[in-house]
Formats: C-alpha cells, structure tokens, sequence
C-alpha cells in the first residue's frame, strides 16, 4: 500500500528520488574529499605560474580538451604510449580539472618537453605544416592577443582563497611575469610544463 501511494502521489516521489540521489552522492563524494591521495599534491606538483596560469586558461577557451585527454589511464597499452598513469595528487591546482573523454589527438599530460617551443609555435599556427593528415585547426590569433597581467593577478588571488598555495611574492609579480606576453606564449608555456614535474615520469 506504501508503494502503491508513492508511485500515485508525483510530488512524494520526487522528493523521494531527490533524497536517494542525495544520500548516494554524499557517500561517493566525502570520502573522496577526505582522502589524501586526491586533496594532497604528488612530490613536485606545484600550483602553476602566472605566464602557465594564463596558458591553462587559454587551453580551456579554445575548447582544447574537447579534442586532447589529460588522463593516461592505467593500462599497459595507454603507459607504454604516454607515459605513467595520472593520479588525483596530480591535478590537485587543477580548477576544473582536464581529464577529457575524447582523443581526436593525443593525450597531453606527458607532453612537456617532448617539442621544441618552435615546433609549438608552429603546429599551432598552422598543423598540417608539421603533421600533414592532422584536422587540428590552426590558431593564429594567440599570437597577436597578449594576456592581460591585472586578469591573471586577480585569478592568482582567487585561486590563493581556495587553498592553492600562492606567496605574496609570486602575486605581486604576476603582472611582470606575464607583461608582454602572448596568448601563444602563455599557451606554450602550459603546455611545455604539462607532466615534467611528476615524480618518475620517463
């Protein structure tokens, strides 16, 4: 009879669906929360800098992600092509984090240093130069906007209020740092660090 008057009775049932959809998140996501490995940073991961910062927030702009993985799964198929598997202690600095679900192109998060800054440059202005059946669309443009220094010192600020562990130093020079500076240059700049700084990287 208590089934029989939920199923009847629509707004009884949401409330109901709202509270078991409630209780199951709360019991997957606390935990995590808790759990060091996933709210501590791996040896030698670090917050990024202001000219990496800028770079990373271009990488989201252009919908990057929507195309490159940053998540090498544990598989021997997937360690043996990029690199050591990803661990939450990674991605702590990362807000929202760039794990993707699609490889139109490669995976990113072993990336850094294995071009050169030229080659960089050059495959995002115009890929096909360098990889000739790539559908990767060119971006031209980052090099001609510059990053905006104020913008970036805000962001370092905001990030500061949510644990990241930013100095006084590095925000005050955040404008300095960035002054000048392109969208490719800052693009680049994240790119080369992505996976340089994990412990045990090959």
């Amino acid at each position: 009879m208590r089934h029989e008057t939920i199923e009847k009775n629509v707004n009884l049932m949401m409330i109901l669906i709202v509270v078991a959809i409630s209780i199951g998140g709360l019991i997957e996501i606390i935990p995590l929360m808790l759990s060091a490995d996933a709210t501590e940073p791996d040896e030698g991961i670090v917050p990024y800098s202001a000219l990496r910062l800028a770079g990373r927030d271009v990488y989201v702009r252009e919908g990057c992600y929507n195309c490159h993985s940053q998540m090498i799964r544990p598989f021997r198929s997937e360690t043996e092509r990029y690199g050591p598997y990803t661990t939450a202690g990674e991605t702590v600095y990362d807000r929202p984090f760039q794990f993707g679900s699609k490889r139109t192109g490669p995976d990113l998060a072993r990336v850094g240093g294995r071009y050169s800054d030229a080659w960089q440059r050059l495959h995002l202005q115009d890929p096909r130069a360098l990889v000739p059946d790539s559908n990767m669309p060119g971006y031209p443009w980052l090099a001609e906007n510059l990053v905006d220094p104020e913008l970036v010192t805000t962001k370092l600020r905001r990030l500061r209020m949510l644990g990241d562990p930013y100095t006084d130093e590095q925000i005050a020079s955040a404008a300095s740092d960035v002054d000048g500076k392109t969208e490719m240059d800052a693009l680049i700049a994240y790119l080369q660090k992505l996976g340089t700084n994990r412990k045990g990287r090959r």
